[in-house]
């Protein structure tokens, strides 16, 4: 059966089951699950322990071969990437000190037709006054019914809606105090009372900007010192919000410079002055012809170093290859503990294969190349 997969495509396979075998945590990589539950499928085990590198963004991880002895599993979709969804963070949605909204049925609001008589008047101050001192006792549901039914004898007076949802505020029931409330402004657009007592129902829910304008729309209209001390925690609140949002804005946008500098050949730093490598550098490295067909020259026999060593590209991913690969015992297709012919920076220096010469490649002199 012929191969699937074209000459090209096993070079940088075989380049990057090299890279993996050097590293093997690296295939705890997010973009790589798919990968290691082939692995995983197959009886193998990976180590625990995330590499300090990623895939730049856009770069698609390096797919195994096929095999058919087991069918690979559809990779699973990457997790979102905080740039591309500007998820809010914990102190973005800062809800604390805020409770879940109150789901009871609607509280009875009175028949806004009725005309009221004096004697309706009269039994209904009686029921505020007893509802007022049932509150003072704490005693908030028996406030509430005792406002409730004020409210039925007489329900255009404002301050009963505004009073009985302050009774459901001790309750912990911010929708319903913010159904009274609404009513009462529909019945006195200047009840200071309705909007200190909605603003905090706001403030309750996380609902920072609603609060800060009822609040400041109370105090505007009768001065209290409680309003104005929940005034300056909601703005306090709002500050910290702002603060997270462009905080994240600005995460967003140096994340977005940083992958466009990973772009065009796939080096930072946009030259052989200046490469400054990671993980996620050599994967991008993989991705240029050149590098590719370098590496596999150099794999196929180490001696074929001194090919490169007037290429600052080349020498650049070599030394980043040479530094990791000390720590981690050599890198498969490699000579030892470092590269043959002595390259700088790779670890000391290898042996030429059985059956070449072992004459050192000529000095070259590197100080002026930008990788001291």
């Amino acid at each position: 059966m012929a191969c699937p997969i074209g000459p090209e495509e096993i070079k940088k396979l075989k380049m990057f089951i090299g890279f993996c075998s050097q590293k093997p945590e690296i295939i705890n990589m997010p973009q790589l699950s798919f990968f290691k539950e082939f692995i995983e499928q197959l009886g193998g085990k990976v180590p625990e322990g995330m590499p300090t590198g990623s895939f730049p963004t856009g770069a698609e991880a390096p797919k195994p071969e096929p095999t058919q002895t087991k069918p690979t599993p559809a990779p699973e979709s990457p997790p979102v990437q905080e740039e591309e969804s500007e998820p809010e963070s914990d102190v973005e949605i800062d809800r604390e000190g805020c409770v879940e909204p109150d789901t009871d049925e609607p509280q009875e609001m009175g028949d806004a037709g009725k005309e009221p008589t004096d004697d309706d008047f009269e039994k209904a101050s009686e029921c505020r006054s007893q509802a007022a001192a049932a509150y003072s006792e704490q005693k908030y549901d028996e406030a509430i019914d005792l406002y409730t039914q004020a409210i039925l004898l007489n329900p255009g007076n404002a301050l009963f809606y505004a009073k009985r949802g302050q009774a459901f505020l001790k309750l912990v029931k911010p929708n319903a105090c913010i159904r009274d409330c609404n009513r009462a402004l529909q019945l006195n657009c200047d009840s200071a009372a309705a909007y200190k007592f909605r603003g905090r129902a706001n403030r309750l829910l996380g609902n920072w900007e609603d609060a800060a304008m009822d609040l400041r729309q109370a105090c505007k209209i009768d001065y209290d010192e409680e309003a104005d001390e929940w005034l300056r925690e909601v703005r306090a609140r709002q500050e910290r919000v702002r603060r997270a949002q462009e905080a994240n804005r600005r995460a967003a946008e140096e994340n977005k410079n940083r992958n466009d500098d990973m772009g065009g050949d796939g080096y930072p730093g946009g030259g052989a002055g200046g490469f400054s490598f990671n993980e996620s550098d050599i994967f991008s490295a993989f991705k240029d012809p050149e590098v590719a067909a370098a590496l596999q020259d150099i794999m196929a026999n180490p001696a074929n170093i001194v090919k490169y060593q007037n290429n600052p590209k080349i020498l650049a991913l070599l030394e980043k290859l040479g530094a990791t690969q000390g720590a981690a015992g050599g890198m498969p297709g490699f000579m030892g503990g470092g590269f043959p012919g002595g390259f700088p920076g790779a670890g000391g220096a290898g042996s030429a294969p059985s059956g070449e010469s072992t004459k050192p490649p000529p000095k070259t002199d590197l100080n002026d190349d930008g990788l001291d």
